[in-house]
């Protein structure tokens, strides 16, 4: 047999050629595990995340856990993440992140209102967000009954404990529509007087241009100041345009108005009320605001009339009567002749003297 020494034998050549041919089996399946594991680790993250991300969105749409509805202040100028920071600390929401996320998620990040907002027992995060996004701020109210002065007003406007910020000066007399006005947490006095104002001066505006015609009086100042003795001339509701008829054929007649509340607005002024009944030597006395001895209406308005009695003396019924005195049941009877008046007054003290046994 001829050979080299160097030739490997049969059992070398064997074991080379195996290994040869394992080692690509060995790189395929170790190529498939870090395929698997590359796939797998972000298919885990996601899982997570995805997890993550129904867990969150279950809190954010889940009941609150505060028993009671709470009332929480949210100052102009205050972004999401303070927003949410505010909510957690007075503990509306449990977690302020997921509020954060879930608000930014339906985008409204920007959309959120300052406000004082009273948000209900168990509310979730959806509906707060809701809430702010609609900005459903608690209003509060200022009522300024008919028949008040403005001085009296501007004392209910200043006793206010919501309204905020300096008194304005004194609005003249007439100028204020009596009405029950709303408002959020912040507004301040000069804006609520201005909102008065602004509303008194549209409903005249408006019920000037609907006016009967022949009516006694040129401006629209005049007829508030008819209305304002209207208005303190009679409570019932009811009465008020049977009373601005009285004023108005009066007036066309022409006879003096003769009304006691006017009297009383030149004895007292923007104060309203005199406390007791009128002296004699006070019907005697010589004011602007006296008309039993002043011809037509006085300077002024007496107080500041409400819608009612604006538009009875714009549009009053066609009557003949001339004279009213009260009727001892809070109301009036009215008479067409002073014959007529003067048997209901004498009724009237009838009255009087009866209660006061």
């Amino acid at each position: 047999m001829t050979g080299d020494d160097n030739t490997p034998d049969a059992s070398e050549t064997g074991s080379a050629e195996a290994a040869t041919a394992a080692s690509p089996k060995r790189r395929g399946r170790l190529a498939r595990f870090v395929l698997a594991l590359l796939i797998a680790l972000p298919l885990g993250a996601l899982l997570a995340a995805g997890g993550a991300f129904l867990y969150g969105k279950y809190l954010f749409e889940a009941d609150g856990s505060h028993d009671e509805a709470e009332i929480v202040m949210l100052e102009p100028g205050m972004g999401v993440r303070a927003i949410a920071n505010r909510l957690e600390r007075e503990g509306v929401i449990s977690n302020a992140r997921i509020f954060l996320v879930g608000v930014r998620l339906n985008r409204a990040d920007g959309s959120l209102k300052a406000g004082e907002y009273e948000i209900p027992a168990h509310a979730s995060m959806a509906t707060i967000m809701g809430i702010l996004r609609e900005g459903r701020s608690i209003l509060h109210r200022i009522t300024i009954p008919e028949g008040l002065t403005s001085e009296q007003a501007m004392q209910l406007v200043e006793a206010h404990p919501v309204l905020v910020g300096e008194m304005p000066e004194t609005p003249p007399e007439g100028t204020l529509l009596p009405e029950t006005y709303s408002f959020t947490r912040g507004e301040t006095r000069k804006e609520i007087v201005a909102e008065m104002k602004a509303a008194a001066a549209q409903l005249i505006d408006e019920a000037w241009e609907n006016r009967a015609e022949g009516l006694p009086f040129d401006t629209r100042e005049e007829a508030i100041i008819l209305a304002s003795i209207v208005e303190k001339e009679t409570g019932v509701a009811s009465e008020r345009p049977r009373v601005a008829a009285v004023f108005v054929n009066r007036l066309k007649t022409p006879m003096r108005l003769q009304s006691d509340p006017t009297i009383i607005y030149g004895l007292v002024g923007g104060r309203g009320a005199l406390g007791r009944p009128i002296r004699r030597s006070e019907l005697d006395r010589l004011t602007p605001y006296n008309t039993y001895l002043v011809d037509g209406l006085p300077p002024t308005p007496i107080c500041n009339p409400g819608r009612a009695s604006i538009e009875a003396v714009l549009n009053p019924p066609e009557t003949d009567e001339l004279y009213f005195v009260a009727d001892g049941t809070g109301g009036h009877a009215f008479s067409r002749t002073l014959k007529e008046h003067q048997e209901r007054v004498r009724e009237w003290r009838r009255i009087e003297s009866e209660r006061a046994e």
